[in-house]
């Protein structure tokens, strides 16, 4: 199993290549913030892990692992955005509150969490439950 770092580097990976076709070093560096010394060495652990193919100077390749994590990991980002948007989390504190907390819960909570955004989603009325639940709580 990837470590949370791994897993960043891995997500990054997976978007970049399919929203370019390709991910570089220096694309995945400046996504995370990183510097790209440091983008070669993790990218290197994740070729002999077999997430990806690496060749210096040409690129990487995600093997089938690596995509299928990658799409995974996409999956439990975005289930958890839709998470908090559903429970009342101010736009602007998702994606920081997403990153701060995706690592931390096991695949059985994520599961669980998916059961609620599903349960929420096939009624929107209770979604409008909810929200006056919360307006009420606020007053």
């Amino acid at each position: 199993m990837p470590t949370p770092s791994m897993e960043d580097y891995i997500e990054q990976i997976f978007i970049l290549i399919d929203k370019k076709g390709y991910a570089r070093v220096s694309d995945i560096a400046e996504a995370l913030s990183v510097h790209p010394s440091s983008v070669t060495k993790m990218v290197q652990k994740l070729d002999r892990d077999e997430y990806l193919i690496y060749e210096r100077y040409r690129g990487l390749v995600l093997t089938a692992k690596g995509k299928k994590i990658g799409k995974r990991l996409v999956e439990r980002h975005d289930l958890l955005e839709d998470f908090l948007r559903i429970i009342g989390v101010k736009e602007e504190h998702i994606y920081e509150d997403v990153e701060g907390i995706e690592h931390h819960l096991s695949w059985d909570s994520i599961d669980r969490i998916a059961d609620l955004v599903d349960y929420f989603n096939e009624e929107p009325a209770r979604i409008k439950t909810l929200q006056s639940v919360q307006k009420k709580a606020s007053e």
